[in-house]
């Protein structure tokens, strides 16, 4: 049997694995110049492979549709993975929060073993080879038309593996052009939308902090005054927003539902509860008795972050106290703030509330959510359930995961998967 795939991503080359495994010829068509682009800027360029949960509890990370990947998470597991790396030679370890990394800490050696299984496998690579059409004929997949060299070709197939990725990151070929090939075979597209991505603020505050990175603070996401997630962790202030890691995993909760009423609450001490966060307080304020409130806080906080702290004091308590702009809490020496001001001061950083308007674009962001609908696919094979011969893999599809290495392995599984001969 001839089978092409389109899209030389981990999924791709997943389904050119497991479909010569079958027996298969087979054929990726990528239209970047080299296969696995975007896996090699994944993990800040080292590559989160997979995570070490159990497989049985992957479902529980991914919100978009997990239960359609019960099948494929079975055929293919996080074991799988590192087994299929460590002989060819590259080996993982295991990270803060069951992250697995290789050892080298190189993306690029994952896709370089990756690419040597292909060649062991005799699987046929076409890099800037742009597909352009998934012929079909009386509802079956006869091949594909792709532009090489600026020549149109053809290449005749019993299978087609759609795997060409979402439209994050647009410059590792992720452009969402495998949306249009679905569509035009009949297919339905659910919305498009940022996932894992830095969140847009309302207000100044983030821009006064642009630049500023967080480490080991708390975090709480909001909408609706309702509790949507929460995390510890580092982040960073930007010129729109908000970003960092406990920000990208937030982004995740946040995909399917209003963006009207949401704000972020970051707890600037979280090692300390209010009563032992008041007690470092007092010591600082006595340790300068005679400072002004707004040259006190040099212990407690990065230099950055203290004009805007003392700032939003200011507003607190000239609303409470209708004190004239001469006599606010900024000039005040420590020794004269009450017992009150400082307890509000301890509410303000352990609840520093920031609120989102939205996401940054789609191409910013690591995974897209949404994509062909879950409905028109066998969850068992990855098979069109409109199209015979037509089979679909990763991200493409409308599923998506938290950070952690679930989104990876959504695409080894979905295309080793979408490779094999299921009858």
């Amino acid at each position: 049997m001839n089978v092409v795939v389109i899209g030389g991503g981990p999924a791709g080359i997943l389904a050119g694995i497991s479909a010569s495994e079958q027996g298969n010829q087979v054929t990726i068509l990528e239209k970047m110049n080299t296969l696995g682009k975007k896996l090699c800027i994944t993990g800040k360029g080292r590559c989160n492979i997979t995570s070490s949960l159990p497989i049985d509890e992957f479902i529980k990370n991914i919100p978009g549709n997990g239960k359609f990947l019960y099948s494929a998470f079975k055929n293919f597991t996080n074991k799988d993975i590192i087994n299929l790396l460590e002989q060819e030679g590259l080996k993982t370890k295991v990270e803060r929060g069951n992250r697995v990394f290789p050892v080298t800490d190189r993306a690029s050696d994952v896709r370089d073993a990756l690419i040597r299984v292909l060649k062991k496998k005799n699987v046929k690579t076409i890099t800037d080879a742009k597909v352009e059409e998934i012929e079909v004929k009386n509802g079956k997949v006869t091949g594909v038309y792709y532009i090489l060299n600026s020549n149109l070709q053809f290449i005749g197939a019993d299978k087609v593996i759609l795997a060409t990725g979402g439209k994050s990151y647009p410059l590792t070929g992720s452009t969402g052009d495998g949306y249009e090939m679905a569509k035009k075979l009949g297919h339905t597209i659910t919305e498009i939308r940022p996932s894992l991505v830095a969140l847009k603020a309302k207000g100044d505050i983030c821009q006064r902090l642009q630049g500023l990175s967080l480490k080991n603070v708390g975090l709480k996401i909001y909408r609706d005054n309702k509790l949507v997630y929460e995390d510890f962790g580092e982040m960073l202030f930007t010129h729109f927003g908000v970003s960092g890691p406990i920000i990208l995993s937030g982004s995740a909760h946040l995909v399917r539902g209003s963006m009207e009423n949401v704000y972020i609450s970051i707890d600037l001490k979280p090692a300390l509860d209010e009563a032992k966060l008041d007690e470092r307080i007092l010591r600082d304020f006595s340790e300068g008795k005679n400072k002004e409130f707004k040259n006190s806080l040099d212990k407690l906080l990065p230099q950055k972050l203290i004009p805007v702290v003392v700032d939003i004091m200011n507003k607190i308590t000239n609303e409470d106290f209708k004190i004239d702009e001469k006599d606010n809490i900024s000039n005040k020496k420590v020794n004269s703030i009450t017992k009150e001001e400082r307890h509000k001061l301890v509410k303000l950083l352990k609840n520093f509330n920031i609120a989102i308007e939205g996401f940054r674009p789609v191409e910013e962001a690591i995974v897209t959510a949404g994509g062909v609908n879950i409905k028109e696919i066998n969850p068992k094979t990855m098979e069109s359930k409109l199209v015979t011969g037509l089979y679909f893999a990763g991200e493409i599809i409308d599923v998506d995961a938290y950070t952690g290495g679930f989104n990876l392995q959504i695409a080894y599984s979905t295309g080793y998967t979408a490779g094999i001969d299921i009858q």
